[in-house]
């Protein structure tokens, strides 16, 4: 029989949802080197009574750099205004932005290389002096006004930092670069979310989704969230078996990769006979964004030894035919 939540499950869920972010970055795991790193620019900054050098997350999606901007905020006990590089397509759209904040304020920028150039532009001045330039008028007569802005710290993410141009990336003080998480650090990570879940979850399970989840919490977490769905549903205990047929259910084999990843190795393999091939032709064979391709899919396939980036194109390894269970040519 199908039941709705009641109004204090719906409530639980959603709590659930903030509780997994750390509050701050003694809570946080991972990325050992860039926290220390962090902790010292932050508390540098308080014991001066400054405002943080600018910051620039870089790396792949879901390691956690949304996460930070949070506790670059809570650590500092400031507010923290979010907004994303695909929004702010005018200069109008960034001085409305830059206008409002408050002294001391933590602007996050999520896919801060895909801010407009002119909007770029206009966060120059911002970042270095603390002002902007507001144009009235159109053609000879227009005139530029400048305008005092609060002191704020920038964070700024980007998954591609190869694309931020340089006048923009010389502006922040510090640049992390957030790495893959191993297995251990990713146990950690489930073993966190179950307790926040109230799941007495086995150890096994626990390997079982770490090792699954391809270096990266959020997928973590997520397969966490589906064994606990498949666990209840099922009526069975959260141990390694149920683990294994939840996310056999959802097309997550033993290395972590899903429907999605096959497709793209088995295209590369048996449409291109294992490359090379161009990022466009692939993207359009699976029926996928290139960007989803190489900013979702390619950085696991890389660093699993699946698939190597040449000038040429993408080249599937004697690894993914193996998996796939094709015989490799002597030619490839």
């Amino acid at each position: 029989m199908n039941r709705e939540l009641s109004p204090s499950a719906t409530e639980s869920e959603l709590n659930f949802e903030g509780a997994l972010r750390p509050a701050n970055l003694d809570d946080f795991v991972g990325q050992q080197k860039v926290r220390e790193q962090l902790r010292l620019l932050l508390n540098a900054a308080q014991l001066e009574q400054r405002t943080p050098d600018h910051i620039l997350l870089a790396g792949p999606p879901g390691l956690g750099k949304t996460t930070l901007s949070m506790i670059v905020a809570a650590e500092l006990n400031k507010p923290l205004h979010q907004t994303s590089g695909p929004a702010i397509q005018h200069a109008g759209d960034l001085a409305a932005v830059l206008s409002a904040l408050t002294p001391g304020e933590v602007l996050f920028i999520d896919e801060i290389h895909r801010m407009a150039r002119a909007a770029e532009e206009m966060l120059y001045l911002a970042m270095e002096d603390f002002k902007i330039d507001i144009m009235v008028g159109k053609g000879a007569g227009a005139t530029s006004i400048p305008l005092e802005i609060a002191p704020f710290t920038l964070v700024g993410a980007t998954t591609r930092a190869g694309l931020l141009p340089n006048p923009l990336r010389d502006r922040f003080g510090f640049t992390a670069h957030l790495e893959f998480y191993s297995d251990g650090e990713l146990e950690q990570v489930v073993r966190r979310a179950a307790g926040l879940l109230n799941l007495d979850i086995t150890a096994e399970a626990v390997a079982e989704i770490a090792g699954r989840s391809r270096g990266t919490p959020r997928i973590a977490n997520r397969l966490l969230r589906r064994a606990r769905d498949y666990a209840l549903v099922h009526r069975v205990d959260p141990d390694a078996t149920a683990v294994r047929k939840a996310l056999e259910l959802y097309d997550v084999d033993d290395l972590g990769l899903d429907r999605l990843d096959r497709e793209v190795l088995n295209t590369l393999v048996t449409r291109f006979g294992g490359g090379p091939v161009g990022l466009s032709t692939l993207a359009v064979s699976v029926g996928e964004e290139a960007e989803t391709i190489e900013s979702v899919v390619e950085p696991f396939l890389v660093r699993a030894g699946l698939v190597t980036r040449t000038p040429r194109g993408r080249i599937a390894s004697s690894k993914a035919w193996q998996i796939l269970g094709i015989a490799q040519p002597d030619s490839v």
